[in-house]
């Protein structure tokens, strides 16, 4: 099979002839149709963060497709069912999965992280963490359900707790922060969109941002924020992964507020414990999405409530991976897709 394998850090993808992966027991061979293209892998190719499997290795963790083959025991699925892949696959027993937390499972294994991803032909998985798509949704598109959609829902109804009427501040409108603030809007939230690139604000006003700000032309995001809406936001959250900017997410809080950080950074975030403590200010981390989560997503995005193409503004080809991250590096896409052919 083709594949777009990961070398080395600083070095683009190559596309290579890859071995077709062998199912064992309860397994199932799904035939990829499309997987998302996410700034988690650019840390991997630009940033130097390290795969737990050692390169080379086949990123890419957010993966739609039919199901090729299945094992002789797998009885939930058959041949030419359209599915959808989770980024993270859970244990199931863990004392996390448990209590209902799986995202945070002591065994998770992410393609494109631990195990090889979806930038490739074939991926194989596990037959009880596959989920089927409703025949009328679009295919390649619903392959950013996995990260994309699944990450915000999580932070937005578990960690968040976002609830009618709320005012929201969302740091950061790409591809996860323009869905925080589409499901913030859909829960009924009044949506506040920080970005630095008016392209952006523009996509984050169409999917439900009742304002939005650019740092770069109002300077004290925070006092701005405070002015709209008369002494803060109730939550703010995070998503590019930079201290700085989780430090003005922070100080957009009114009193009794919560910041949300779902953006990944391996920097140290400073906290005001006098003031985190004197006004009551809580502070919650969100990973991923627990797999109880997906079929309500999955329904949500079958009834247009979470709006699914609108979202792909880029297609690329499995040949052109490399020209799909140079336009996620230049800020140009909403979010990009690989599609097989």
């Amino acid at each position: 099979m083709k594949a777009a394998v990961f070398h080395s850090v600083n070095q683009p993808l190559t596309i290579e002839d890859h071995p077709k992966p062998q199912i064992t027991q309860d397994e199932v061979l799904i035939k990829v149709s499309a997987c998302g293209v996410c700034h988690t892998d650019l840390h991997y190719i630009d940033h130097g963060v390290a795969t737990f499997k050692k390169p080379p290795l086949i990123l890419g963790h957010e993966i739609s497709g039919t199901v090729a083959e299945i094992s002789a025991n797998v009885k939930n699925l058959k041949p030419g069912d359209h599915v959808l892949l989770p980024a993270v696959l859970t244990c199931g027993v863990c004392e996390f999965c448990r209590i209902g937390r799986e995202n945070i499972c002591k065994t998770m294994i992410m393609f494109g992280n631990h195990i090889d991803g979806g930038y490739a032909e074939f991926v194989k998985a596990p037959a009880k963490d596959v989920f089927i798509l409703p025949s009328e949704m679009p295919l390649e598109e619903s392959c950013i359900i996995a990260d994309a959609i699944s990450t915000p829902y999580h932070a937005v109804k578990n960690r968040a707790g976002v609830k009618p009427g709320d005012v929201v501040a969302i740091f950061g409108c790409g591809g996860v922060g323009v869905n925080l603030v589409q499901l913030c809007s859909l829960t009924g939230a009044t949506v506040i969109a920080v970005d630095i690139l008016d392209k952006k604000l523009e996509w984050a006003k169409q999917f439900g941002a009742n304002y939005t700000i650019n740092p770069n032309k109002i300077p004290d995001v925070a006092k701005e924020i405070k002015k709209l809406t008369a002494g803060g936001a109730d939550i703010s959250f995070e998503a590019i992964g930079n201290p700085a900017t989780m430090a003005f997410a922070y100080n957009s809080l009114k009193k009794g507020g919560k910041l949300c950080i779902v953006g990944y950074s391996d920097k140290e975030f400073p906290l005001p414990a006098a003031k985190t403590m004197f006004f009551e200010i809580d502070v919650v981390g969100s990973l991923g999405c627990r797999p109880v989560d997906y079929p309500r997503i999955i329904e949500m995005a079958r009834l247009g409530k979470v709006k699914i193409k609108p979202l792909v503004s880029h297609k690329f080809t499995l040949d052109k991976i490399n020209d799909a991250f140079e336009t996620l590096r230049k800020g140009e896409a909403l979010r990009a897709i690989v599609v097989m052919q």
